[in-house]
Order: structure tokens, then C-alpha cells, then sequence
């Protein structure tokens, strides 16, 4: 079975490679990554491919920092579904352990393991492959965007050891510009090690009752051996509402079927397009309500609505009463039928 990836891992990469003189389309063809994925960050792609299009542009371009340069500019939001969990949790170790129970749903090869000896913790991805192959790129990514989010969390004056297995590159500059601390190559694992108590460190935007809902929800997707499209559709519409591109063409391109294929397996079982939508909808606003701190026009946004007014009408319709109003009666669920 090939393991897959979400083709966010390839975000920036058009810029790396031309900033390096690679022409990135010859490169992307060449390992058999179709270009259409880099205008979908939830397409998934062959992680070898990706591999090997890392080894293959550090070659080629003479840069042994490729992989790095490529996590220099990366978010939380890169992670996809997962991000919804990460940031709502209480604490920067509760933040790692969610990342390490569904960093599968992002990259099927990729494992986080976290460890704690002696007040230290180390923190170590592991890429999992089944024969050896060149990984310095991959690893040096994922390093980098484990220490990206892990900053964001616990700021700039964090110092925390980067390790990696491998030897040093001639030139350190990159290393420096993104770690801002101390690097240590050949070394046992390839990884973060910081002190323990660093990790009990509060997420003051955390908010429980959305990271329990948005548990629940990436622990559908993980125990999910045999969906049925209604399912698919429902899943792709959850993560794509929110990026306002939820259409039914986009959903039937990440089903690698056509528009009319998707309305006709959903009719068969009473359902149209529209209508889950809407239903995901109902799910995700009564949950977002619930934060007083989200605004209206943000929540509007979450849902994949182009307008305030258009979410505002949407919302009388489905609740016959406004937002506002239904957060001021402490979230009374009046449906209209």
C-alpha cells in the first residue's frame, strides 16, 4: 500500500525551487507529482514522490538545505484538520500529543514520538519507510516545521537543542536563520530535546469545548475502514468550507470521479450536495457560537460564506432567529423544519 501525504507539503515549493534556478514543473513531472495538486493543499500525493523530489532538487540545485528552506515560511495552518485540535489545546504538551495521535491524517509515513527522561523531553519525528532510501530533505522539513510550531507556541526566547543524525552541511546559514539556536549534527535522533517543564507552558487562545469537537471529529476520520461517498463528501466538505473553496467540483476532483458521479451516489441514499453542506453547517456554527470571543464576520468566514448578510440569512433560515439572538438565549436549538 502507498503511503500518502497531503500535497500542503509542497507549499512554497514553486518559490524555493526558482529562487535556486530549478524549473519546478520539470522537477514535479519528473518524479510524477501532478501539477494540479499544488492548487489543492488536501490532494493527497505518493510520500515517496515527495521524498524523492527533495533528494532530486537538492541535487540538482546544489543546495543541501533544500528541505529546510521549504519550512522557513510554514504555519500551523499547514496541517490541515489538524490544526483545529492543536491550537485549541490547554497546554503546549497536550498540543504535541494531539499532533502526534492524528499526524497520520496529514502524512501517512510520518509518527511523532515524545519522550520524557529526567526532567528533559525529547521530541522526534520518525518517517517511516519500508527500504532505505535518502531522507536528509524530508527529515530537515519536518524537523523544521515541528520547531516552527513549537515556537509559535512558546516564543521567541525558546532554546531548545535541535538534533540531527546526519552530518553537518558546508554552509550553516540556513540552519541559523531558521532555528535560532543551537544545532547539533550526528547526533542519536533527529529532533527537539528541551526541558520537560517547558511543555506545561498554557496556550492562552486554547478553547476546550472546540478542541473537544474537533477531536471528535479527527477521531471519525481515523477510524473510518470503510466510508461510503456521503462520508467522503461529508469529510472533504468539513475541511474545505472554511478556505470559502467548498464547491462540488472541488469535492468530485479530491473523489477522482466526476461532478455528476458524486450527485448520483449521493441520491442513492437521499442526499444531495447541498444538503450536506448545509448539514455540516448546522453542525459547525452552534459549535463556533458557543466561543463569545469569535465574531460573527470570523465565524461567517469558517463557513465558507462569502458574506456576513448571505451567513446571517442562512443562520434565520435554519434557527428562525438570528445569531446574535441565539447566543443571547444561551444557545436554544429552535430548527426550522
Amino acid at each position: 500500500m502507498t503511503d500518502l501525504i497531503r500535497s500542503a507539503c509542497l507549499t512554497g515549493y514553486v518559490e524555493v525551487a526558482r529562487s535556486v534556478g530549478l524549473d519546478p514543473w520539470r522537477m514535479l513531472d519528473a518524479v510524477g507529482i501532478d501539477r494540479r495538486c499544488l492548487d489543492d493543499p488536501d490532494i493527497r500525493i505518493p510520500a515517496g514522490a515527495l521524498r524523492r523530489l527533495l533528494e532530486a532538487s537538492a541535487m540538482a540545485a546544489k543546495v543541501e538545505a533544500f528541505g529546510l528552506r521549504l519550512a522557513a515560511d510554514r504555519e500551523l495552518s499547514n496541517l490541515g484538520p489538524i490544526a483545529l485540535v492543536v491550537r485549541e489545546e490547554p497546554t503546549v504538551r497536550r498540543a504535541i500529543e494531539s499532533l502526534s495521535r492524528y499526524v497520520r491524517l496529514h502524512n501517512d509515513s510520518l509518527r511523532l514520538h515524545m519522550e520524557e527522561v529526567h526532567e528533559i523531553a525529547f521530541i522526534s519525528p520518525v518517517i517511516m519507510v519500508r527500504r532505505p532510501v535518502p531522507m536528509r530533505q524530508a527529515v530537515e522539513l519536518t524537523v523544521g516545521v515541528l520547531y516552527r510550531i513549537l515556537r509559535l507556541f512558546l516564543g521567541a526566547t525558546w532554546k531548545p537543542r535541535v538534533c540531527f543524525t546526519h552530518a553537518a552541511p558546508k554552509n550553516l546559514e540556513m540552519h541559523r536563520r531558521v532555528f535560532n539556536t543551537r544545532v547539533e549534527f550526528g547526533s542519536d535522533l533527529n529532533g527537539i530535546i528541551c526541558d520537560a517543564r517547558d511543555l506545561d507552558a498554557p496556550l492562552p487562545a486554547s478553547d476546550p469545548v472546540m478542541a473537544r469537537y474537533a477531536r471528535q471529529y479527527l477521531e471519525s476520520m481515523l477510524s473510518r475502514p470503510h466510508l461510503t461517498t456521503r462520508d467522503k463528501v461529508r469529510e472533504l466538505v468539513w475541511m474545505l468550507l472554511p478556505s470559502g473553496q467548498c464547491s462540488i467540483e472541488r469535492v468530485a476532483e479530491h473523489l477522482a470521479i466526476d461532478r455528476r458521479t458524486v450527485h448520483r451516489r449521493l441520491a442513492r441514499r437521499g442526499e444531495s450536495f447541498s444538503s450536506i453542506v448545509d448539514a455540516v453547517r448546522t453542525e459547525m456554527v452552534t459549535r463556533y457560537l458557543e466561543n463569545p470571543d469569535r465574531s460573527l464576520h470570523a465565524i461567517a468566514e469558517m463557513l465558507g460564506f462569502s458574506a456576513q448578510s448571505a451567513f446571517s440569512r442562512w443562520f434565520r433560515d435554519r434557527f428562525g432567529m438570528s445569531a446574535s439572538a441565539w447566543r443571547l438565549a444561551g444557545g436554544v436549538r429552535r430548527v426550522v423544519q
